[in-house]
């Protein structure tokens, strides 16, 4: 009989609770011991028998360095807040408004060079010889009165963000750590020679975790508390830019990039805008470099006897797991915090020999979300299991190798309801791998296709957490197909045009007017409207939600209207009555909550159907077009519930029967059939019991399950 109590399981140690890590490490079944930021591992930990993990975040922790070569820190391009001219004179202060502890100018020559004033009500840049700077403010003259102007600026990044949000949030009082550029060649052969040193200094470590690589996301804090984050994207290099890099890109490219093309009229290049030409060719300089420092780095941690694993979020940025240049790092490893079962996913699916989840809560005082966790008022278990429902699902579909927990291991004390809760994840988890290991689950035959701009460079993820993106459409539609037995792959407009729709029997197209994930002006070219037409006129299925193939320019708002059967009114259609809704019974369970009353949707044909109407307008639509079928959905809001009509609209579109993959007749309930090992794991989504029917390959079984209970049920082969 297999044992599920020990393995795949990653410990945060900490010297002066040897005792707690050991008995813990028990309980959990570790058999990997690792520090965290701000802890160390004492030789009675290291010496106990465990495999050792070391973190290390490669640009910080070297102040002394940075202090002696201030020109070696991270910089990026920021904007000022804007300016009315009274006059014909505006005076502005660049970093008014931001936090002073994150930031400092950058008034070098070679900075400076790189500056620009707009007159953003003009949309015009203010020729050079019209502005001055002196002793950190910028003064315009020739001003047009009662216009607006900015300034986009170089400052140095003089806190590690991330050092800044553990400081902020839990009250430390530990220097502020600084970060340096890998671009810099000092830096860099500071880097290589230091981590040469540590991993002769430090024997007992067999897996080096690297805390990202160089480039943090982007996070930038303001000065006032009312608005701590001014912005945050987990996907934005803007946090690469340096002169030199700016430089060393005119060398390779040919053109000269601007600040403009980094400040885009203040929104900044955040990852749910459509790229521009410049920024693809940004990114791609970018990922080649980090790709190529990276290799360097590990490297030297292969040549000391080590493995080296990379931790996915924070300084990631350049790092693209799904990207050209990732596998040729060469990384043992790939480490994922996840919230969500897409980001289980998102981890599941790289091109690593061992990937690693990092379970939430992380062990702090307080969640992410400023609340309490290992605290006062905090329940750690529920926020255990909240996050556990997600992530088992993704799981039951794509498993990975290893789990684990990072932060504080003495603030569990007083929460033994977290260690049970944990102890119980972790032999569920083993139970999944092991039935993994043996077989694929049964999928059923249905190829979803998700388009949007970036296609397979971002695979199951949008741009940050759940909780980051909770309002995006696509990020819930994602979180759905996470758990669903269905092969998900994800595409670009260039794949649609190219020919990719022959290995799709399903396409999806879901965002807001004008975002990366709907598309915005990608849906202006002929080409890839009438290659998605004729998919879908030749048998093909299409479910557009929220605002799809939306591009303002067109004779229709929704480039596919046509398609689809549904218009969005933006106002030109004022003089236009619209056609009369007559709603049916859908074929499949429509959850209240599932969806959005979103004004301004108009039928284009007396032939679609209504499926569901809101208060606004129709909900969720039906059209049949050729030989295939369009359905439009007013929004997406992720729940068991919702995933289940995402599946079942999927079989209705496809024809084909969810009992080939596994389901049960309580749509609270999702199942996943292994038939190597002829075993039935099903989740129960609900706080209470449920008894119900489950359908499978190897016939119907009742079954019970207690509330929020999974199941491993072994059928007769």
């Amino acid at each position: 009989m297999e044992d599920y109590r020990h393995g795949g399981f990653t410990l945060p140690g900490e010297a002066g609770y040897e005792q707690l890590t050991l008995e813990l490490a028990e309980k959990w079944g570790a058999d990997v011991i690792r520090d965290s930021d701000g802890t160390k591992l004492s030789p009675e930990i290291v010496k106990a028998g465990y495999r050792i993990y070391s973190t290390i975040c490669i640009i910080r922790e070297h102040n002394a360095f940075a202090t002696a070569h201030p020109d070696t820190q991270q910089q990026c391009f920021l904007s000022s807040d804007a300016v009315t001219a009274a006059g014909d004179m505006v005076e502005i202060e660049p970093l008014a408004g931001y936090f002073e502890e994150q930031f400092q100018l950058n008034d070098t020559p070679e900075a400076l060079a790189y500056w620009q004033v707009w007159d953003r009500t003009a949309g015009a840049e203010v020729p050079r010889d019209r502005w001055t700077y002196a002793d950190g403010r910028i003064t315009v003259r020739g001003c047009a009165p009662w216009h607006r102007y900015t300034a986009s600026f170089l400052c140095w990044r003089i806190w590690e963000e991330i050092n800044m949000y553990n400081h902020t949030t839990n009250h430390w009082t530990s220097e502020h750590l600084r970060q340096l550029d890998p671009r810099h060649p000092l830096a860099w052969a500071y880097l290589k020679d230091w981590l040469e040193k540590w991993c002769v200094e430090n024997p007992q470590t067999n897996v080096i975790r690297l805390t990202s690589l160089f480039y943090n996301f982007v996070w930038i804090f303001g000065s006032d508390l009312r608005r701590r984050t001014r912005f945050v994207d987990w996907g934005s290099y803007d946090f690469t830019v340096s002169p030199a890099a700016l430089d060393e890109f005119k060398k390779e490219y040919g053109y000269r990039l601007t600040a403009e093309d980094f400040i885009h009229q203040g929104l900044l290049q955040a990852t749910h805008r459509p790229p521009t030409a410049h920024k693809r060719d940004y990114m791609d300089f970018i990922q080649r470099f980090v790709a190529a420092k990276a290799r360097e780095l590990v490297e030297i941690i292969h040549r000391h006897g080590k493995q080296a694993y990379v931790f996915y979020d924070d300084s990631w940025v350049g790092m693209e797991p799904y990207g050209k240049y990732f596998s040729s790092i060469g990384f043992d490893g790939l480490i994922k915090c996840v919230f969500s079962g897409f980001e289980c996913r998102l981890c599941a699916g790289a091109d690593v020999p061992v990937h690693e989840l990092r379970f939430h809560p992380y062990l702090f005082p307080v969640g992410l979300g400023g609340l309490p966790t290992f605290m006062e008022g905090g329940h750690p278990e529920k926020d255990a299991m909240d996050y556990w429902l997600h992530v088992r699902r993704a799981l039951a579909r794509q498993c990975v190798d290893r789990i684990g927990l990072g932060g504080y291991l003495h603030l569990t004390q007083g929460f033994p309801a977290f260690t049970e809760a944990i102890t119980r994840m972790g032999v569920q988890f083993r139970q999944l791998r092991a039935l993994h290991a043996k077989g694929k689950p049964a999928a059923l035959n249905i190829r979803v296709g998700v388009l949007h701009t970036w296609g397979s460079l971002r695979s199951w993820t949008l741009s940050g957490h759940f909780h980051e993106t909770d309002g995006n459409i696509l990020i819930h539609i994602n979180e759905a197909l996470s758990g669903l037995p269905v092969e998900v792959r994800f595409l670009s407009f260039e794949d649609v045009k190219a020919g990719a729709l022959g290995e799709i029997d399903v396409l999806i197209n879901a965002g807001r007017m004008g975002d990366a994930w709907s598309g915005g002006d990608a849906w202006r070219d002929p080409a890839l409207a009438a290659e998605v037409t004729r998919f879908v006129h030749e048998g093909g299925s299409l479910i557009g939600a929220g605002e799809p193939t939306a591009a303002p320019g067109g004779d229709t708002v929704f480039a596919l209207a046509h398609v689809l059967g549904v218009e969005m009114d933006d106002g030109r259609y004022a003089c236009h009555m619209p056609w009369e809704t007559q709603p049916e019974t859908a074929p499949f369970a429509v959850p209240a909550d599932a969806l959005a009353d979103k004004p301004g949707i108009r039928l284009t044909d007396p032939d679609t159907k209504v499926l569901d109407q809101g208060c606004a307008g129709p909900r969720l639509t039906l059209h049949e077009f050729g030989k295939g079928k369009a359905v439009y959905l007013s929004g997406f809001q992720y729940s068991p519930a919702a995933a289940r009509m995402l599946l079942e609209l999927l079989l209705y579109l496809t024809g084909k029967d969810a009992a080939e993959a596994g389901v049960c007749e309580d749509p609270r309930v999702e199942v996943a059939w292994f038939p190597a090992s002829a075993t039935l794991v099903m989740m129960n989504n609900a706080e209470a019991p449920v008894d119900a029917v489950v359908r499978c390959p190897a016939g119907e079984r009742r079954v019970q399950l207690a509330p929020l209970e999974m199941q491993f049920c072994a059928l007769e082969k």
